[in-house]
């Protein structure tokens, strides 16, 4: 056939070209390497420590790095002081009923109403109350601001004069006018919620010689309190027990805070 119509084949290389191919490749081979090796020093070099990491994280991870750390200053946990204490017993819980009125009704029933009532106002208030039983094992040498025990009197009719409270306080306090001021505040505190009039003159010697007042600490204010008689009051003391036991909170809180109170001054007596 004729070459004219084929293009003709490519002729080998030639010697000359096949000496300068491995020169060729040597030479792209070093430009690679150059190439490599600068760019590696260049990002070497913006990676440091101070660029990777925050200054915080760094020094943390230098403290951790170190043979003997400096130990980090270690602060106490602030505990919380303890709360004031308060002790309230309700009277005869835990030992007997007390009085019992015709229909059943029993005077510890109505005192521990009263006592938890008193108890959970306190408690609103800030305080850590005890709420105590007659002869609650705790009383041996309570210590507390104070100590009140809730009573009430007979559902026995006496008379139209058996109506009211009554307060006896400890006398084995050294203090006197620690029994004094409880007393004052406790009366008028409590005659000031519920409009019920002080009896003085019905405290029994089972309230003056209240066992508890041998039992506690000395230094514990203390005293005992009749609310009402189940007789003639007890409609008030059954229906109105929140007013009850507010006079009672309001004569504590009173006594606690050192309120102002009237103090009345003993009557002085004439020397035989």
């Amino acid at each position: 056939m004729s070459e004219n119509f084929f293009d003709p084949p490519e002729a080998p290389p030639t010697a000359r070209h096949r000496k300068h191919a491995p020169a060729l490749n040597i030479w792209n081979a070093l430009q690679n390497v150059i190439i490599v090796a600068v760019i590696s020093a260049t990002l070497f070099t913006m990676w440091t420590p101070a660029n990777l990491f925050s200054n915080q994280l760094l020094d943390r991870m230098l403290v951790g790095l170190q043979t003997n750390p400096t130990p980090i200053t270690a602060y106490p946990t602030v505990t919380p002081s303890p709360r004031p204490r308060i002790g309230i017993v309700a009277g005869h819980s835990g030992n007997d009923s007390g009085s019992v009125c015709s229909d059943g009704l029993t005077e510890v029933s109505v005192n521990l109403k009263i006592a938890t009532m008193v108890q959970q106002l306190l408690l609103n208030q800030g305080f850590s109350v005890d709420l105590l039983q007659e002869k609650d094992p705790r009383l041996f040498e309570y210590t507390g601001l104070v100590l009140v025990s809730i009573h009430n009197d007979s559902c026995d009719y006496v008379n139209d004069q058996a109506t009211g409270f009554k307060v006896a306080v400890s006398t084995v306090n050294p203090v006197a006018t620690r029994a004094d001021r409880l007393e004052a505040c406790m009366i008028q505190r409590y005659h000031a919620a519920t409009g019920l009039i002080n009896r003085p003159n019905t405290i029994t010697p089972d309230m003056l010689e209240y066992h508890v007042f041998n039992e506690i600490y000395n230094q514990t204010p203390a005293a005992i309190i009749e609310t009402g008689f189940l007789n003639l009051d007890r409609q008030f003391l059954t229906e109105h027990t929140d007013r009850v036991a507010k006079g009672v909170a309001d004569g504590i809180l009173c006594f606690v805070r050192n309120e102002n109170v009237n103090i009345p001054k003993p009557t002085p007596t004439n020397a035989p």
